[in-house]
């Protein structure tokens, strides 16, 4: 699964994107070949979105959201924002099951 992450400038989202890789790699169940993650800026977006499976928006930019749902909708990529409690925590389990849950839900709905 190739996950995009959306933030204001990526130090943070960096961090958060690192946890999410480390919980992977601890896993007994997930392959870390199976995981590609990138931090990208929200106003880089655009150029960035071929070849992702699910956008995840760091809370700081979610005022960006109308933006970012024209830029995913009509590549087909789902999206979601990132529970603000759940960044500041730094919780890569959380947010990497919030990308595995956005994309299953996505693939049901097609």
């Amino acid at each position: 699964m190739r996950i995009l992450l959306c933030c204001a400038g990526g130090f943070s989202t960096n961090m958060l994107m690192q946890n999410m890789k480390k919980v992977v790699k601890e896993s007994a169940k997930l392959n870390e070949e199976d995981f590609k993650f990138t931090a990208i800026p929200a106003d880089s977006l655009e150029e960035e979105i071929d070849n992702w499976d699910v956008v995840l928006v760091g809370p700081q930019v979610s005022h960006k959201i109308d933006f970012i749902e024209a830029v995913c909708k009509p590549k087909n990529v789902p999206f979601a924002v990132i529970d603000k409690d759940v960044y500041g925590q730094m919780d890569g389990a959380t947010v990497l099951k919030l990308a595995l849950v956005t994309h299953k839900k996505h693939q049901m709905g097609k």
